[in-house]
Order: structure tokens, then C-alpha cells, then sequence
């Protein structure tokens, strides 16, 4: 008989984990603008099944939890692809690639927000809807927050900044206020990170 411990970490399944299973037999790219590349792949999967699969790519952006005591800065937009205006958190990227993601992610501190950072901890990455897109989002926990000139792109000319209590905002995420499956994901990997700290 397992364990209570045993169990809690006990993986099921039907079969050994596979490798790779899709193997890529062509590459044509269908799309390019300044904000992304379409491609799409002619693919061979491991049963024998021949089939296509189109991919999003994107470079790797930067996800900010900027906190200030027990508030926490948002940010409000008009989300072009789902006709509404949405809260989440400050996030973005350069369109190009990016050596150093803590700078990414000053530089959408202040230019959504503008505020500086004493401090930026790395809490982690992640993909984001690798069902068709190639992206990374690097998450941080922005702290020692200072106001600054404020440097919008001329694409968020309706962005609107909110400061919130953490209270208010974890409800806005349980009554489906927010609905960012980034800024979920990320505030996720905070609470879980924050929860190690404590342990520690």
C-alpha cells in the first residue's frame, strides 16, 4: 500500500513517456509583420499520420507584478481580438529579440506604468498557448516602486493605470473581472514563490 507521501507524488499512465513525437518534413512561412511570424509546417507524427500544423511566433515578453504594500498596479485596455477592455498586468514586448529580459521588463514598468523598480526578482517563464504559439513570458516581481516620466507607445494611447488592493484583486480574478490568462498564470507562480519564501 502507498503512502499518503507516495501517492501525493504518483504520476499515472498507460504507457513509458515518449519523446519526441512529431517530426517536421517542411516549413513555409504564410504571414510576417513587425508583431509576429505565421508558419506553416508540413509534420509526421510517430503513428504514421502525416498532417500540417500552423504556428504563431512571437518574441519573449516580460509579465510585471509591480506591489506596493498591499496594493498592486494594473492596467486597462481595449483587447482588439475579444472587443473588450480588459485588467491585467503590465506586460508586453520589444518585437525583436531580447538578451536581458529584466530590462524588457523595466522598460514596460515605466513606459505602461511610469515607475521604477529598487528591485526586480525573476519569479519565472513560461509559454503561453503553445497549442499554436511559439513565445516565452518571463514574469517579475516588481518592488521599491518610485514614479517616473511616463513613456507610452503610441498602440496604448487608451490605456488607463489602476492602483487596487491585493484583496480587491484576487476577487476580480474569482468573480472573472479579470480574465488575462497571463496575469492569472503569473499571479499563480507569485503566490506559490511567496508560500516558498515563508517555508524558508
Amino acid at each position: 500500500m502507498q503512502s499518503a507521501d507516495e501517492s501525493s507524488h504518483a504520476v499515472e499512465s498507460n504507457s513509458p513517456a515518449p519523446g519526441r513525437t512529431i517530426t517536421t518534413l517542411s516549413s513555409r512561412e504564410v504571414y510576417r509583420n513587425r508583431w509576429m511570424r505565421v508558419r506553416e509546417d508540413e509534420i509526421l507524427r510517430s503513428n504514421g499520420q502525416k498532417g500540417i500544423y500552423g504556428v504563431v511566433e512571437k518574441e519573449d515578453g516580460a509579465i510585471i507584478i509591480p506591489i506596493d504594500g498591499d496594493r498592486i498596479w494594473l492596467v486597462e485596455q481595449f483587447r482588439y481580438t475579444v472587443q473588450e477592455r480588459a485588467l491585467e498586468l503590465p506586460q508586453g514586448t520589444w518585437e525583436r529579440p531580447i538578451e536581458n529580459p529584466e530590462e524588457l521588463a523595466r522598460g514596460e514598468l515605466k513606459e505602461e506604468l511610469g515607475l521604477e523598480a529598487a528591485q526586480m526578482a525573476l519569479l519565472g517563464s513560461m509559454w503561453i498557448a503553445y497549442g499554436f504559439t511559439r513565445q516565452r513570458e518571463h514574469i517579475f516581481l516588481a518592488s521599491g516602486l518610485t514614479p517616473t516620466e511616463k513613456k507610452p507607445d503610441p498602440e496604448e494611447h487608451d490605456l488607463v493605470v489602476h492602483s487596487v488592493p491585493i484583496a480587491d484583486f484576487e476577487r476580480m480574478i474569482l468573480d472573472g473581472t479579470i480574465r488575462d490568462e497571463c496575469t492569472l498564470a503569473a499571479w499563480g507562480l507569485y503566490v506559490v514563490w511567496k508560500a516558498q519564501q515563508r517555508q524558508r
